[in-house]
């Protein structure tokens, strides 16, 4: 019988030949030790030139295709591809991992850089985007990431001269990126004029903001920031591939085979042409140059490296060579000599000498080589080609000897015959040749059997036979030289091959896995002599395995290396070296074969490191030895943890339910009860799966779990506390090594580990997002930072956690089959063991990954514990077969027989070892003899114990040692303290495995009685000794048990359908029957003397026996399903009966008749017990989601005042009886895990007793009556579906709700537009395109441009300088004092904005690409004028900025969709909240100097408007919204939330909440929708201040000085009343200021308080400063407060501007003095305004078609009209003040005479306009006028008399007053490439004539050159505004230009830079 183990020897790489220069780039270099470092397939070669000696790195498991050096160049990072491509840093001296960086990138990493400093690392991914990623290697973590390109990237740079900035290049682009925060932002580079738009493949920074580029043209690019400076033109004469710095400067290698040399300054030194010298060829390329001193490496496009050495640069060394492009496929080795020989598609065949590791010679054929044979005599090769012809070489000196081509297809296999006769060519055309080597190759048989391609040929010793394989799948056999095929099989047993090649036959089953029917193994080879056998196969791996290897699925050990496929492989002649050779990948592997005997001495060498274990897992044949598996251990591993329904579902499954409940939920709902309970004792201990799970604390309490509690369980006293922050079963437990904190693990779709505090109970940090199903094993590090967790997903991943911190530090898949335990080295917290089904494993920490090698066992056994020694190396293990093994590192030195059972459990003490399986046992640390072993037996039991044992020697679960005592768990769930003498305590007992149902409480003593599926029935002591009075076992388990009235008998169904009735004190048989043959699912006696028993089975009857003369009286039938539930009423004569369908019945007793009662008649009924579950008295019971989540059982009190109920989600929920109409209030408490089975109230209702159906629990809960609560936070959560009342209606808060944030960049249309776009339109050629110059008359100017100085000068530029508007109407608290009081700082559009408030000077921050939402400022004083502003985007950024420097700090980009609504500083400073706009509102806390997200959780189904920290507090805070109050704690990096508890104030109902404020003791205050503040402590409520103020409460403002809190609202402002009012600390006192705005509702949506000061901004965009004294009010900042602003006029000859807006007002500003002068409320939208060329006069249109001329003088009136009924888009004064033009959405333009007087006739009008009209100017001579429409069309019209002029001719001699219009060939060039939806909206040329200024719907104000006839001209643009600009002006003399802003209601003013003269 052949062994099945893997062979004892092995291979070692020894040499690689090849490099990789095909699809990659700048990957070859030298390191500091003078090495070459480079790659080939997924190998990192380091190759010593000096010593010709090479090293490699082999934790890849795809190809490598990026590598770079760190700057100290030890290290070296190279990145792969493949699915789940990861990075890995190395160093390239030991060439051990450093650090592994995974888990971001997808399909593979096409370029790494380090930075300066070498510590961080940026890499780029394959995948669409292009994903660029900044790594913190060391740590393994991501501090950046974001989409790099749409096409591919080449390069990435790290700009060595300025910090944070980095350069990436590719097709057709360049960008230059900054790092902030978390934020990657880039600019494109501008190629300009300078430079073809072209693909950019290498660059390299310089120093002041310089960057060279290569470019593929063969030209460099030199760029300064991010313009093209200049180009070197033909630096090579195609694309530069590579572009190398060093200190004496740069080199380039390019496509034309030259490395050109250039200084510092790039001027060139030398060029170095590798086609001329001596090795060169036509066609050399080079991939990759690195220059160092007086050496340059270069890489070529063929697999060559070359180095040349400056000085005597015509003689480059070939110091590495390959095969080039092409597949690999033909190998051969020499007979006699260490030779191998290779042919290529590449056309070339090559001998490499295995001794010297160099290529000897080498010979280019005709064609491409498939395949290659040495003759026996070494003297001739054979080649196959692949256009089917083959040829013979002489070894010695390459000279053809013959070329035969007989055949077509590609020759694939070609063997000499052993005796040097034949030689056998096997074809693609399904036949092999035979040819005499003697006749000069004369063909002599043919072999033609095959129906398929042949792949694998061998011949035997004797020559006289041939096998072959072909591409079906069929071996063949043939007689030789004719090729006659043999079928006999008796001929054949005695032949012995010479070779065995053939991956079939019985010799080589094993090779092929068990059960699959795959054929991708290539190649093989036996090695005779030592019984081995290597394989090659299309994954890369090269498999050593056992000669020959019958059985299918044989045991091997693997290679990696080559990447992809390995076309073939061969043993050397000597069988020193295994050669193969790799398809894709061009590379010889040659490996040195290592025998057993020398294996031996090999364990000292420290193993090559390998991310793949040599002893595959895949690999488990049919083994004999296995030992047979523990029954226990085969359940357990079979456990699966999966949910239907997991808790994290919940909101989900309730929203979607939501909507069919609405109409329900209209109706007034019953309140909650105002009792509560609270759980007092847990009967149970999980260990029928779990193992180590039970420990001593600190203070000598014991810690361990049942169901989803963490019990902290107090012996002496015999009580118990509870951790409740679990919602679903806890799988494991461990304990910090100071004993005071707790780790526990759940079962959970994405399942969390909470650390918590044993003392406090309170969680310290909670670790979520990185196991799916449920975490199984948890370990603390020795010195309590780290812990480590295994998950259930199917890969058993493995995390290392920093928990205080809740932060990843590396994760790894584990191992596929389940994992029992994880430790952590308490010597070395960076490695780690896991051990478990199959295998048991050693990791060290690498980075972001973890490196695991599997211990060598020889056979592979299950471990189930592990525990460390006394030293770093030394590990035990106990496995399943009860024996111990001792390890050193990862070497197995002994094992021990310990047990007969398995070893579950073990812990090391001082030079001691506890062990434990069924009986305890204490070892010395050698493991030589055992000292001292414990029974665990009834005998033992001393006095005190709190129950029975059930059976003698249990099995152990859980040891642990302490306070003089062991303490044990047992898998039947007892815990037990042992004492070192030996007495046994029983601590804690629950039931065993299996599902608790039955549950009964005595009639009048505090007993309660048990059945459980364990088949025991068990009686327990509710009063305080909390113990197990009697146990029973049953023949069968059991569902339902019932006392008698009198308490004597105890009846018990069982699940065989049979039922007894016992004696409840001795729990001795009375009676037994046996009817029926289902389940017993109820049973009951009649109440008074219990005189019958109803008996309820699965059957769906009802029995009822006497129970006196114990017979059947009667069945009870009709239920058409398995009954659940029964009840007798109170004269024992009715019994009411539920079923599983759902179905509710009568039956009369003792008969069984069915009866039909009415509902209204059942009510009247008394019954004596309600255990039902139906019926219209507890209709209310059933939650929304009653699909999933099933009542499972109910209890009515004795008072019949409160409902308990158990469900299917693990939940206790209490309701006020009866419970009728829909979804009744409830209060609901979590501790069970999955199914309540049972709920029952004692005789006195002090206590409920609930079971759990999985979790086998009792638990026993204390009833808190009303009336006895004294104040305290109930555990309970309030009902599913709030109520829908929320206060009221507020159109401010429904509009602020409702609200959808334009994206500038998503933006369309303002104006309904139609037609073509003037960009798109066709020009008509003009009748005669001009006559010659000398005739014309000159072309007058285009406009007038009179009121300028002498000298025109164009504008340059335009910068910034005021901003008229402040964002009140749906933003709030955004404004604040900065610097006590001197500067306040707000925003409007997307610009922050700081004002001086001596000065009124503003300045700006204009970082933000789109309108700024919410803004804040940090309070710490070590962060002063810090201030965190969030913006609308797709994906929004919050920026952190200083005020006064207006430097960004930090950039956070987020996941926030739609944008971010809420920004908040922590006490310290340090952490940032933020609340998104996304459909989950979602919560995240940042560390915003590192820009890392901590924390992130959905807030709310609906909007969240406020959400601030605790202003004490670093981890609490408070969220408001719509009818969401909510209360939050940061633990670690997990959000915990709890929702604001109403149920404590009488018909307090949940509103929409506005705004939070804080006071001491916990104290939150709430401002609602209805003007209440509501007043909270922890997060119940405690009181409401009623109208606080008449409207919504909008904001809140607590002083930190004082803990004065200011609030905001909307009121009428009244005598004692205001909108603004300033409160105590506990909101008890006011006092109310007004603000004399003269509004008559004020309405207040920011408050901030300094030194005596309060800052109020308001809904009408006023900024105001109250005192606190006097109460005087100054406006300091005064704004449109509804929008758009449509209408802009500016003074002929002064710096003032008027604008008319929507809201009604008209405002007129002065900008020297920076405020508005005046404003006029005319009581309708105005829509536009105009001055008349003297300035006297203002012309006004309004929206309703009526338009007023003012006196500017007296704002008097001069004159109105309204001749039209819809909006007036335009007006204007012709310049000669006759006339008013007025345009209108009614297509037409109105003139009217001004001199004819005020009562305004319209003299005349323009027709047949096509559209709208939009802008009208006037010519200088007053006579004509131009109109622009909103058809895309311009028209000119005389004036006054209204007819249209048509001649091209004429119109260009017109000379414009004005300019306005954004249409008309001198304006083409304004419109952009990108306006497809979106439109220029308006314009204005200067009054020099030389620029005009554009408005568009993007918000972007552009400057262009005038005029501009070429389409998409170039342009300055500026931003700031909101999306849609209305209008745009400049002012006199060109000094200003004024934009006014649709969206945003505000004006901005900007100062014209003029070009110098």
């Amino acid at each position: 019988m052949a062994d099945r183990t893997a062979p004892n020897c092995h291979l070692r790489l020894e040499w690689v030949y090849g490099y990789r220069g095909h699809q990659c780039r700048n990957n070859l270099y030298y390191t500091a030790a003078k090495e070459i470092v480079y790659f080939v397939a997924g190998v990192g070669v380091v190759y010593n030139t000096r010593e010709h000696k090479q090293k490699f790195y082999l934790g890849h498991n795809d190809d490598i295709i990026s590598l770079a050096l760190h700057p100290e160049r030890v290290l070296v990072a190279t990145g792969q591809v493949g699915k789940e491509p990861y990075i890995c840093v190395w160093d390239s001296y030991t060439v051990q991992t450093v650090s592994i960086l995974k888990d971001v990138h997808t399909h593979g990493i096409a370029c790494l850089a380090f930075d300066l400093e070498g510590q961080c690392l940026v890499s780029v991914g394959l995948d669409s985007k292009n994903t660029i990623c900044v790594w913190d290697w060391r740590r393994g973590k991501v501090l950046a990431a974001a989409p790099g390109h749409t096409d591919r990237i080449f390069d990435i740079s790290w700009d060595l001269y300025q910090p944070n900035k980095l350069v990436s290049c590719g097709v057709k682009h360049i960008k230059f990126w900054g790092l902030c925060g978390n934020a990657l932002t880039p600019k494109r580079g501008v190629f300009g004029k300078t430079g073809d738009l072209q693909t950019i493949l290498c660059l390299a920074c310089a120093k002041d903001e310089v960057t060279y580029s290569g470019a593929l043209n063969g030209d460099i690019y030199v760029w300064k920031g991010i313009n093209l400076m200049r180009t070197i033109q033909g630096a090579h004469g195609s694309g530069i591939f590579s572009m190398n710095a060093c200190e004496e400067g740069f080199a380039t290698g390019g496509r034309d085979g030259c490395v050109r040399l250039w200084d510092l300054n790039f001027k060139p030194i030398t060029v170095i042409d590798l086609r001329e010298t001596d090795q060169g060829y036509k066609g050399l390329s080079v991939r990759s140059v690195c220059w160092r001193g007086d050496h340059i490496l270069v890489g070529t496009q063929d697999s060559e490296i070359f180095e040349v050495v400056v000085h005597d640069r015509n003689k480059p060394f070939l110091i590495m060579q390959g095969h080039c492009e092409g597949e690999l496929w033909a190998l051969a080795v020499h007979p006699t000599k260490p030779l191998a020989m290779t042919g290529s598609d590449d056309r070339s065949v090559r001998i490499w000498s295995l001794i010297d590791h160099a290529l000897i010679a080498r010979c280019n054929m005709e064609e491409p080589i498939r395949c290659a044979a040495v003759s026996t005599d070494g003297i001739h090769i054979a080649l196959g080609m692949k256009d089917g012809s083959f040829t013979v070489l002489r070894v010695r000196d390459m000279t053809e000897v013959v070329h035969v081509k007989d055949r077509k297809e590609a020759i694939h296999e070609l063997k000499y015959s052993p005796d040097g006769a034949h030689l056998a060519v096997g074809s693609n055309e399904n036949t092999v040749d035979i040819y005499g080597v003697v006749q000069r190759y004369k063909k002599v048989g043919e072999c033609i059997s095959s129906n398929s391609f042949i792949t694998h040929m061998d011949w035997s010793t004797d020559s006289k036979y041939l096998q072959t394989n072909d591409g079906s799948g069929r071996r063949l056999f043939y007689r030789m030289p004719s090729g006659k095929e043999v079928t006999n099989k008796e001929e054949l047993k005695l032949v012995q091959w010479a070779s065995w090649t053939c991956v079939l036959g019985p010799e080589v089953n094993g090779i092929w896995p068990k059960y699959s029917d795959i054929n991708d193994i290539n190649s093989v080879d036996a090695n005779f002599n030592n019984q081995v056998l290597v394989t090659a196969d299309d994954y890369g791996l090269v498999k050593l395995m056992r000669y020959p290897c019958i059985r299918k699925g044989a045991k091997f050990k693997k290679y990696l290396g080559h990447s992809a496929h390995i076309t073939n492989v061969r043993w050397s002649h000597d069988y020193q070296w295994v050669v193969t050779i790799g398809g894709a990948d061009h590379s010889v592997f040659q490996w040195k074969f290592i025998p057993e005997r020398k294996s031996k001495e090999a364990l000292h060498i420290a193993p090559q490191e390998t991310l793949a274990d040599s002893n595959s897992e895949e690999s488990d044949s049919d083994q004999s030895d296995v030992p047979e598996m523990d029954s226990e251990i085969e359940q357990e591993t079979q456990l699966t943890y999966r949910r239907q329904v997991y808790k994290e579902d919940l909101p989900q499954l309730k929203e979607q339910c939501k909507e069919k409940h609405r109409t329900t939920a209209m109706k007034k709902r019953e309140r909650a009860p105002g009792n509560g309970i609270k759980l007092h004792f847990i009967h149970g201990y999980r260990g029928y799966d779990c193992r180590s799970n039970l420990f001593y604390t600190q203070t000598g309490e014991i810690v361990y779990h049942v169901a989803a509690v963490g019990v902290v369980y107090n012996r002496q006293q015999n009580t118990q506390r509870f951790y409740m922050g679990h919602d679903d079963d806890i799988l494991c437990l461990a304990i910090h090594p100071l004993k005071d904190y707790v780790a526990t693990g759940q079962v959970g779709r994405d399942s969390s580990v909470h650390i918590w505090d044993t003392d406090t109970l309170k969680p310290m940090s909670v670790l979520k997002g990185f196991h799916q199903l449920g975490v199984c094993a948890l370990d603390f590090s020795a010195d309590g930072k780290r812990l480590a967790s295994v998950g259930l997903d199917d890969n058993h991943t493995i995390v290392l956690w920093d928990w205080r911190k809740g932060e990843k530090l590396s994760a790894m898949r584990g191992s596929k089959d389940k994992i029992f335990v994880v430790k952590i080295n308490p010597y070395l917290p960076d490695k780690l063991i896991t051990a478990g089904v199959k295998h048991m494993k050693f990791w060290h920490k690498a980075g972001g990954g973890l490196i695991g090698r599997k211990g060598n066992m020889g056979k592979t056994e299950t471990m189930m514990c592990a525990v460390y020694g006394w030293s770093e190396e030394m590990v035990f293990s106990g496995t399943c077969g009860g024996d111990i093994c001792i390890w050193r590192d990862m070497f197995l030195m002994k094992t021990v027989k310990a047990h007969d059972g398995p070893v579950f459990s073990m812990h090391a003490l001082e030079k001691k070892i506890v062990i434990l399986c069924s009986d305890v046992a204490l070892w010395d640390d050698t493991f030589e003899r055992c000292l001292k072993t414990y029974a665990i037996k009834r005998a033992v039991l001393a006095p005190g114990s709190k129950g029975l044992l059930l059976e003698d020697n249990p099995s152990i679960r859980a040891i642990s040692l302490g306070h003089g005592h062991i303490l044990v768990g047992t898998k039947n769930g007892e815990i037990l303290e042992v004492d070192k003498s030996g007495p046994i305590t029983l601590l804690v007992q629950g039931h065993m495995e299996g599902e608790v149902w039955g549950l009964a409480t005595h009639p009048h003593l505090p007993l309660c009685a048990t059945v459980s599926d364990d088949k025991t029935l068990r009686i327990w002591d509710l009063s305080p000794s909390h113990c197990m009075l009697a146990v029973r076992k049953l023949r069968k388990g059991g569902r339902c048990c019932c006392f008698s009235p009198d308490g004597k008998a105890l009846a018990v169904g069982l699940n065989d359908g049979s039922f007894l009735i016992v004696n409840a004190d001795t729990l001795e048989d009375l009676v037994s029957f046996h009817h029926r043959k289902d389940i017993i699912s109820d049973i009951r006696f009649s109440p008074g003397v219990g005189k019958y028993l109803a008996v309820a089975s699965g059957d769906s009857f009802v029995d009822i026996y006497n129970v006196m003369s114990s017979k059947r009286v009667g069945v009870c039938k009709g239920c058409l399903s398995y009954i659940t539930h029964l009840d007798w009423d109170k004269r024992g004569k009715l019994l009411q009966v539920n079923t599983s369908a759902k179905e509710l019945f009568f039956f009369e007793a003792p008969r069984g008749k069915r009866q039909t009662i009415p509902a209204s008649e059942v009510e009247k009924i008394d019954w004596s017990t309600w255990t039902c579950v139906l019926g219209p008295s507890v209709e209310g019971a059933w939650p929304v989601i009653s699909e999933v989540a099933e009542v499972t059982a109910a209890c009515l009190s004795n008072d019949r005042r409160v409902l308990a109920t158990g469900d299917d989600l693990g939940y206790v929920k209490l309701f006020r009886y009866p419970v009728k109409g829909k979804y009744a209030k409830f209060k609901r408490y979590v501790a069970h895990s999955t199914h309540v089975t049972n709920v029952r109230w004692t005789h006195d209702d002090s206590l409920l007793v609930t079971v759990g159906g999985g979790d086998t629990c009792l638990m026993i809960w204390a009833h808190e009556p009303e009336g006895l609560r004294e104040f305290k936070p109930c555990d309970s959560e309030e009902s599913d579906i709030e109520s829908e009342d929320d206060g009221g209606y507020d159109s401010d808060v429904t509009r602020e709700n409702e609200i959808n944030y334009t994206i500038k960049a998503l933006s369309t249309n303002m104006r309904p537009m139609t037609g073509v776009k003037p960009h798109l339109q066709m020009k008509e050629p003009s009748i005669d395109e001009r006559p010659p110059v000398s005739r014309a008359l000159p072309q007058p100017e285009k406009l007038q441009t009179n009121n300028v100085g002498k000298k025109k000068r164009p504008i340059e530029d335009l910068v910034l300088e005021l901003v008229f508007g402040y964002r009140g109407n749906d933003c709030r608290n955004n404004v604040h004092y900065l610097n006590e009081g001197a500067d306040i700082i707000y925003h409007t559009a997307s610009v922050g904005i700081v004002l001086n408030l001596t000065t009124s000077c503003q300045s700006f921050y204009v970082e933000h690409s789109d309108d700024i939402l919410c803004l804040t400022i940090n309070q710490h004083p070590k962060f002063p004028n810090v201030v965190a502003t969030g913006q609308v985007a797709t994906s929004p950024s919050i920026h952190v900025w200083d005020a006064m420097t207006k430097q960004t700090l930090s950039v956070l980009r987020c996941f926030h969709s739609g944008g971010v609504c809420s920004v908040s500083f922590s006490a310290t400073g340090r952490l940032l909240l933020s609340v998104g706009l996304d459909p989950e509102h979602t919560v995240t806390i940042w560390k915003w100097q590192e820009g890392a997200k901590v924390a992130s959780r959905v807030g709310h189904t609906q909007r969240i408007f406020v959400a601030e920290f605790r202003p004490d507090s670093d981890t609490h805070f408070v969220s408001v919204g719509i009818k969401h109050v909510r209360f939050w704690t940061l633990a670690g990096r997990a959000l915990l939330s709890k929702k604001g508890v109403l149920s404590s104030i009488e018909d307090a109902r949940m509103q929409t909440m506005l705004s939070v404020a804080f006071g001491a003791n916990n104290l939150t205050f709430t401002g609602t929708i209805s003007g209440d503040v509501c007043v909270w402590r922890e997060h119940i409520l405690v009181r409401i201040v009623a109208k606080a103020h008449t409207g919504p409460v909008f904001t809140m403002y607590t002083t930190l000085r004082d803990g004065l809190i200011v609030t905001g609202g909307k009121e009428r402002p009244s005598k004692e009343g205001g909108a603004l009012k300033l409160w105590d600390q506990e909101l008890k006192r006011c006092r109310a200021f007004r603000l004399e705005t003269g509004q008559i509702i004020d309405c207040v949506r920011s408050v901030c308080r300094g030194k005596g000061k309060i800052l109020v901004g308001t809904r009408n965009a006023e900024i105001i400063e109250v005192g606190e004294k006097n109460a005087a009010c100054n406006i300091l900042v005064n704004g449109h407060m509804d929008g758009p602003i449509w209408g802009l006029g500016t003074h002929p000859s002064r710096d003032v501007f008027l604008s008319a807006a929507e809201d009604g007002t008209v405002r007129l500003w002065d900008i020297p003095e920076k405020k508005m002068l005046n404003k006029v409320n005319l009581g309708h939208p105005a829509h536009t305004i105009s001055y008349s060329p003297e300035g006297d006069m203002v012309a006004i249109g309004m929206k309703n078609g009526e338009f007023i001329i003012l006196l500017v003088a007296s704002l008097k009136i001069w004159g109105k009209k309204r001749d039209r009924r819809s909006s007036i888009q335009d007006i204007r004064f012709s310049p000669n003040s006759r006339f008013l033009a007025v345009g209108s959405t009614e297509c037409a333009v109105d003139f009217y005479d001004l001199t004819l007087g005020p009562q305004l006739n319209r003299i005349n009008c323009c027709r047949d306009i096509p559209s709208f009209v939009m802008q009208m100017d006037f010519s200088a001579d007053s006579s004509y006028i131009q109109i622009s429409t909103g058809a895309y069309k311009r028209l000119v019209y005389e004036v006054p008399s209204g007819r249209q002029i048509t001649e091209q001719i004429q119109i260009d001699r017109i000379t414009w007053a004005t300019w306005t219009s954004v249409l008309g060939d001198e304006v083409v060039g304004i419109w952009s490439r990108n306006a497809d939806k979106a439109d220029v909206t308006c314009a204005c040329v200067s009054h020099s004539g030389l620029n005009i200024v554009t408005g568009d719907d993007f918000g972007m104000v552009k400057l262009f050159d005038f005029p501009s006839p070429e389409k998409f001209a170039k342009h300055k643009r500026f931003l700031g505004h909101s999306a849609h600009l209305t209008n745009v002006r400049f002012t006199n003399g060109d000094r200003f230009v004024v934009s006014a802003g649709g969206d945003d209601r505000s004006l901005f003013v900007w100062r014209c830079v003029h070009a110098p003269h």
